[in-house]
């Protein structure tokens, strides 16, 4: 039995772990710890995680855990996966991985010294709607890669939310684009250089909406987009077009939800039907088997350097700096 014990009373942690471990026999949330420690008892009893620790470190410092979830705002991520790891746990860190590259890499350099699992959390990567599509790529199916379009577009009207919040690590980019990011990489299993990006910001230097075009060392070129507040307001999507046909996926990134994937090649056209199981489940199943049978991950540390080193260029592109860990 997997002990896991969650850092913040997140409103993602119920979903991202805490209902799939409750249908897990191989793991179990034993404890949370939030920085008000009234909020983290209502949490507590709400899900029925049997204890509360008074701080994050007390969490961390519990012999009776052997691996946390992080799921705190996007600018304290190194920092307490880091902690952590010195700690001798586990973790489980909500995307993005850390606030830039350079914090990436030093939490990936700790992670491999640590011999500790530290997987991030791409949930969607983890489901086999995304195995099925990076399979019909790498394939060849398509024929020589010529164009990769992926978005996501949510509205997020309440511009209090800590997305949007700079000194958290914020922006539209982070917590929406890194899935585009993040998917055009895991597609085509290449790291792209950025040509151009465009930012629609909220307030200085927090964008609300970003577009890239990037290219691959093969010749062919992708466009990224993401928004949480945009005139584009819900796009989950992505296509990727070949010399020999296209494939079009609707919502790979909760496909449990809804989800449709569709390739046409040579005139023919299928759709293809994939697992309504939550994307979370799969990606517990795979943390656990991580940790317990040494299996590897798909989205290890270090994919999380590369995914960080084109969100920074993206930035970089629109004009706009890199996030920065919260102090």
């Amino acid at each position: 039995m997997l002990r896991i014990g969650v850092l913040g009373a997140a409103r993602i942690a119920p979903q991202a772990v805490i209902r799939p471990a409750n249908a897990c026999p191989d793991a179990e949330v034993v404890a949370v710890a939030a920085r008000d420690k009234a909020k983290a008892a209502a949490f507590a009893s709400e899900h029925g995680i049997p204890a509360v620790r008074d701080s994050y470190q007390d969490l961390l410092d519990d012999p009776g855990i052997d691996a946390v979830y992080n799921p705190l705002p996007n600018g304290l991520h190194g920092r307490w996966t880091l902690a952590a790891l010195a700690a001798g746990k586990h973790v489980l860190c909500e995307k993005p991985f850390t606030a830039n590259a350079a914090e990436a890499k030093t939490v990936a350099d700790a992670a491999q010294a640590s011999g500790l699992v530290v997987m991030e959390a791409f949930h969607y990567r983890y489901h086999p709607m995304a195995k099925r599509a990076v399979e019909i790529v790498r394939s060849g199916e398509l024929g020589v890669m010529e164009r990769v379009e992926a978005a996501m577009s949510f509205p997020l009207p309440k511009f209090s939310d800590i997305r949007y919040n700079l000194g958290l690590a914020g922006g539209a980019l982070m917590d929406a684009g890194c899935y585009p990011v993040h998917l055009v990489r895991s597609l085509t299993g290449a790291q792209p250089r950025v040509l151009s990006a465009r930012a629609t910001l909220h307030r200085p230097n927090v964008d609300r909406a970003m577009t890239a075009e990037v290219r691959f060392d093969e010749g062919y070129t992708a466009e990224i987009s993401c928004s949480l507040w945009s005139r584009s307001l819900l796009r989950l999507s992505a296509k990727v077009y070949g010399s020999d046909g296209v494939m079009r996926l609707i919502n790979p990134y909760a496909p449990h939800m809804f989800n449709r994937m569709t390739v046409v090649t040579n005139g023919h056209k299928r759709i293809e039907r994939v697992s309504k199981r939550p994307t979370y489940a799969y990606q517990l199943d795979a943390f656990v088997a991580a940790v317990e049978k040494g299996e590897p991950v798909l989205t290890p540390p270090a994919d999380a350097v590369k995914n960080m080193a084109l969100i920074d260029a993206i930035y970089v592109a629109a004009g706009l700096q890199p996030r920065v860990p919260t102090d």
